[in-house]
Protein backbone atom coordinates (compact mmCIF):
# COMPACT_ATOMS: atom_id res chain seq x y z
CA UNK A 1 0.00 0.00 0.00
CA UNK A 2 1.62 3.14 -0.88
CA UNK A 3 1.83 5.95 1.71
CA UNK A 4 0.49 8.83 -0.29
CA UNK A 5 -3.06 8.85 -2.20
CA UNK A 6 -3.26 12.17 -3.48
CA UNK A 7 -6.76 12.63 -2.00
CA UNK A 8 -5.65 15.34 0.08
CA UNK A 9 -3.59 17.29 -2.61
CA UNK A 10 -6.84 19.66 -2.97
CA UNK A 11 -6.85 20.21 1.33
CA UNK A 12 -9.45 17.75 2.29
CA UNK A 13 -8.63 15.15 4.09
CA UNK A 14 -11.25 12.54 6.10
CA UNK A 15 -12.94 11.95 9.24
CA UNK A 16 -13.54 8.42 10.42
CA UNK A 17 -16.38 7.11 8.41
CA UNK A 18 -14.92 8.72 5.67
CA UNK A 19 -16.86 12.81 5.47
CA UNK A 20 -14.76 14.52 3.84
CA UNK A 21 -13.41 18.11 5.10
CA UNK A 22 -11.15 20.67 4.62
CA UNK A 23 -7.87 20.32 6.54
CA UNK A 24 -8.48 23.75 8.64
CA UNK A 25 -11.92 22.15 9.89
CA UNK A 26 -11.78 22.73 13.80
CA UNK A 27 -12.29 18.51 14.24
CA UNK A 28 -9.04 18.30 12.36
CA UNK A 29 -6.97 21.16 14.19
CA UNK A 30 -7.70 19.52 17.17
CA UNK A 31 -6.65 15.76 16.63
CA UNK A 32 -3.70 17.45 14.49
CA UNK A 33 -2.37 18.99 18.02
CA UNK A 34 -2.84 15.90 19.90
CA UNK A 35 -0.50 14.18 17.30
CA UNK A 36 1.94 17.28 17.57
CA UNK A 37 1.75 16.65 20.93
CA UNK A 38 2.08 12.69 21.20
CA UNK A 39 5.63 13.47 18.76
CA UNK A 40 6.86 15.99 21.10
CA UNK A 41 6.74 13.27 23.72
CA UNK A 42 8.61 10.88 21.30
CA UNK A 43 10.98 13.37 21.76
CA UNK A 44 11.22 13.17 25.59
CA UNK A 45 11.78 9.58 25.27
CA UNK A 46 14.34 9.94 22.84
CA UNK A 47 16.61 11.76 25.50
CA UNK A 48 16.32 10.16 28.17
CA UNK A 49 17.83 6.74 26.20
CA UNK A 50 16.61 4.40 28.23
CA UNK A 51 18.08 5.96 31.73
CA UNK A 52 14.26 6.05 33.57
CA UNK A 53 12.78 2.89 32.21
CA UNK A 54 9.89 3.82 34.34
CA UNK A 55 9.15 7.44 32.32
CA UNK A 56 9.68 5.83 29.32
CA UNK A 57 6.96 2.83 30.38
CA UNK A 58 4.72 6.30 31.09
CA UNK A 59 5.38 8.05 28.07
CA UNK A 60 4.38 5.24 25.80
CA UNK A 61 0.73 4.59 27.99
CA UNK A 62 0.16 8.40 27.34
CA UNK A 63 1.25 8.32 23.72
CA UNK A 64 -1.62 5.25 23.59
CA UNK A 65 -4.18 7.37 25.52
CA UNK A 66 -3.49 10.35 22.97
CA UNK A 67 -3.72 7.94 19.72
CA UNK A 68 -7.11 7.18 21.29
CA UNK A 69 -7.91 11.00 22.12
CA UNK A 70 -7.46 11.74 18.74
CA UNK A 71 -9.20 9.10 17.44
CA UNK A 72 -12.56 10.60 19.49
CA UNK A 73 -12.09 13.75 17.78
CA UNK A 74 -12.01 12.23 14.55
CA UNK A 75 -15.63 11.29 14.94
CA UNK A 76 -17.80 13.12 12.52
CA UNK A 77 -21.35 13.05 14.39
CA UNK A 78 -21.77 14.38 17.43
CA UNK A 79 -24.18 11.77 18.35
CA UNK A 80 -21.50 9.14 18.05
CA UNK A 81 -19.44 10.31 20.40
CA UNK A 82 -21.96 9.48 23.49
CA UNK A 83 -21.55 6.16 22.52
CA UNK A 84 -17.77 5.42 21.64
CA UNK A 85 -16.49 2.65 23.45
CA UNK A 86 -12.65 4.83 22.62
CA UNK A 87 -13.67 7.20 25.75
CA UNK A 88 -10.90 7.39 28.54
CA UNK A 89 -11.61 6.63 31.69
CA UNK A 90 -11.11 7.77 35.27
CA UNK A 91 -8.37 5.42 35.78
CA UNK A 92 -5.93 7.04 33.04
CA UNK A 93 -6.18 10.22 35.20
CA UNK A 94 -5.22 8.52 37.89
CA UNK A 95 -2.66 6.55 36.74
CA UNK A 96 -1.25 10.47 35.52
CA UNK A 97 -2.21 11.89 39.05
CA UNK A 98 0.19 9.06 41.14
CA UNK A 99 2.70 9.60 38.44
CA UNK A 100 2.72 13.15 39.63
CA UNK A 101 2.93 12.77 42.87
CA UNK A 102 5.30 10.00 42.44
CA UNK A 103 7.38 12.39 41.16
CA UNK A 104 7.23 15.74 43.25
CA UNK A 105 8.40 14.09 46.66
CA UNK A 106 11.55 13.89 44.91
CA UNK A 107 11.94 17.12 43.62
CA UNK A 108 12.52 19.89 45.27
CA UNK A 109 9.62 22.15 46.40
CA UNK A 110 8.86 24.88 43.97
CA UNK A 111 9.34 28.67 45.52
CA UNK A 112 9.45 30.99 42.30
CA UNK A 113 8.71 30.60 38.48
CA UNK A 114 10.89 28.81 36.46
CA UNK A 115 11.57 29.36 32.52
CA UNK A 116 10.91 26.19 30.68
CA UNK A 117 14.89 25.24 29.95
CA UNK A 118 17.55 22.98 31.24
CA UNK A 119 18.07 19.35 30.35
CA UNK A 120 17.45 18.52 26.70
CA UNK A 121 14.28 16.04 27.75
CA UNK A 122 12.96 18.50 30.17
CA UNK A 123 12.89 20.83 27.38
CA UNK A 124 10.91 18.96 25.14
CA UNK A 125 8.83 18.12 28.27
CA UNK A 126 7.71 21.66 28.80
CA UNK A 127 7.65 22.32 24.78
CA UNK A 128 5.33 19.00 25.30
CA UNK A 129 3.35 20.85 28.21
CA UNK A 130 2.75 23.92 26.48
CA UNK A 131 1.59 22.17 23.19
CA UNK A 132 -0.61 20.29 25.71
CA UNK A 133 -2.55 23.44 26.51
CA UNK A 134 -3.21 24.10 23.18
CA UNK A 135 -5.16 21.26 22.24
CA UNK A 136 -7.02 21.61 25.30
CA UNK A 137 -8.12 24.81 24.51
CA UNK A 138 -8.22 23.29 20.49
CA UNK A 139 -10.98 21.32 22.16
CA UNK A 140 -12.60 23.73 24.53
CA UNK A 141 -13.01 25.51 21.10
CA UNK A 142 -14.26 22.80 19.53
CA UNK A 143 -16.92 21.98 21.89
CA UNK A 144 -17.79 25.81 22.15
CA UNK A 145 -18.42 25.88 18.34
CA UNK A 146 -19.43 22.68 17.36
CA UNK A 147 -22.10 21.77 20.06
CA UNK A 148 -20.41 19.06 21.46
CA UNK A 149 -22.21 18.83 24.36
CA UNK A 150 -25.71 18.31 25.62
CA UNK A 151 -27.76 18.64 28.91
CA UNK A 152 -25.72 16.47 30.61
CA UNK A 153 -22.55 17.64 29.77
CA UNK A 154 -19.68 18.28 26.80
CA UNK A 155 -18.98 14.77 25.20
CA UNK A 156 -15.35 15.25 25.43
CA UNK A 157 -15.07 15.10 29.74
CA UNK A 158 -12.73 12.79 30.56
CA UNK A 159 -10.48 13.49 27.12
CA UNK A 160 -10.70 17.26 28.43
CA UNK A 161 -9.74 16.13 32.32
CA UNK A 162 -6.63 14.10 30.77
CA UNK A 163 -5.15 16.47 29.05
CA UNK A 164 -5.23 18.93 31.50
CA UNK A 165 -3.63 16.85 34.07
CA UNK A 166 -1.19 15.89 31.59
CA UNK A 167 0.13 19.30 31.23
CA UNK A 168 0.34 19.38 34.94
CA UNK A 169 2.32 15.79 34.59
CA UNK A 170 4.48 17.08 31.89
CA UNK A 171 5.18 20.36 34.11
CA UNK A 172 6.19 18.44 36.64
CA UNK A 173 8.42 15.80 34.69
CA UNK A 174 10.28 18.42 33.14
CA UNK A 175 11.11 19.77 36.63
CA UNK A 176 12.03 15.93 37.38
CA UNK A 177 14.12 15.51 34.51
CA UNK A 178 16.00 18.61 35.36
CA UNK A 179 16.59 16.84 38.64
CA UNK A 180 17.61 13.48 37.56
CA UNK A 181 20.40 15.45 35.29
CA UNK A 182 21.82 17.99 37.59
CA UNK A 183 20.56 20.92 35.84
CA UNK A 184 19.82 23.61 37.89
CA UNK A 185 16.46 25.06 36.90
CA UNK A 186 16.30 28.91 35.71
CA UNK A 187 14.60 31.52 37.53
CA UNK A 188 12.43 33.73 36.28
CA UNK A 189 14.34 37.19 36.67
CA UNK A 190 12.89 40.77 36.90
CA UNK A 191 12.02 42.37 33.89
CA UNK A 192 15.34 44.66 33.10
CA UNK A 193 13.13 47.83 33.18
CA UNK A 194 12.97 47.00 36.36
CA UNK A 195 16.59 45.94 37.31
CA UNK A 196 18.82 48.82 38.38
CA UNK A 197 21.85 50.22 36.48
Amino acid sequence: MNIYTKQGDKGTTQLIGGKRVSKNNDQIDAYGTVDELSSIIGGIDAHISGDLPEISEELHMIQSDLFYIGTILAIPEPKSLKSSKNHLSDKQVIILENAIDRMTVKIPPLKSFILPAGHVSAAFAHMARSVCRRAERKVVGLIEKEHYSDTSGNYFTKELMYLNRLSDYLFVLARFLNYQYKNQEILVTKKISDQKE
